[in-house]
């Protein structure tokens, strides 16, 4: 994979400033990249927040992966997923004001769940990846009204969003999107990370 070298940057938030990791690429696609859930150690760090950003690096697109409000040098506090909505919209408007004409997100584990909220209202986002959503612990119900999603991708053993939940919930979208369920995955992805990336390289655009 070709991935360019990430850069640290700012980007506004209202009166606050959020943190981020940025890499241009060579077209007009850019993806905003969103984290586990912060009260849990999610930060921009994770590694399947990284893989996320090698794949789609690696495809040519600009990249933003940041550090939702209250972690690590992003300011504000957490917001029980509303604020964090918030943030996602502000790295939008970041890669949209930097020229990035066609946005998408990818979010993991709870940053799934921002994304995808986000993403219903936000008109400058074209569509929306879903790794590994905590259907077990988050309400996805909302996703009826989605047509936003391109992709889901989910582990067969993972604990915290059970295949035939996220199964239901993508049965009554409109349209529905494919699902990757990789074998013997559990939320984490541990040891399944070569699986991974398949299924993120899988999507199309």
């Amino acid at each position: 994979m070709k991935t360019g070298k990430e850069e640290k940057i700012t980007f506004p938030l209202g009166t606050l400033s959020l943190e981020g990791l940025l890499s241009r690429g060579e077209g007009d696609r850019g993806v905003v990249i969103s984290h586990p859930h912060p009260l849990y150690g999610g930060e921009m760090g994770n590694q399947v927040v990284g893989i996320i950003q090698e794949v789609f690096g690696g495809k040519g697109w600009t990249t933003l992966r940041f550090n939702f409000r209250g972690v690590g040098r992003s300011q504000g506090e957490y917001d029980e997923g509303v604020g964090e909505q918030e943030d996602v919209r502000a790295a939008v408007r970041y890669l949209k004001d930097l020229g990035i004409k066609e946005i998408f997100l990818a979010g993991y584990s709870f940053g799934a769940w921002v994304n995808a909220r986000a993403a219903l209202d936000d008109p400058d986002v074209k569509g929306s990846i879903l790794v590994a959503p905590p259907q077990a612990m988050m309400d996805f119900s909302f996703l009826k009204d989605d047509s936003k999603t391109r992709l889901v991708i989910a582990g067969e053993r993972d604990a915290y969003g059970p295949v035939e939940e996220i199964m239901k919930i993508v049965g009554k979208m409109n349209p529905s999107p494919p699902v990757i369920v990789i074998s013997g995955a559990d939320h984490f992805f541990s040891g399944s990370t070569a699986d991974l990336v398949r299924a993120l390289e899988a999507m199309n655009a």
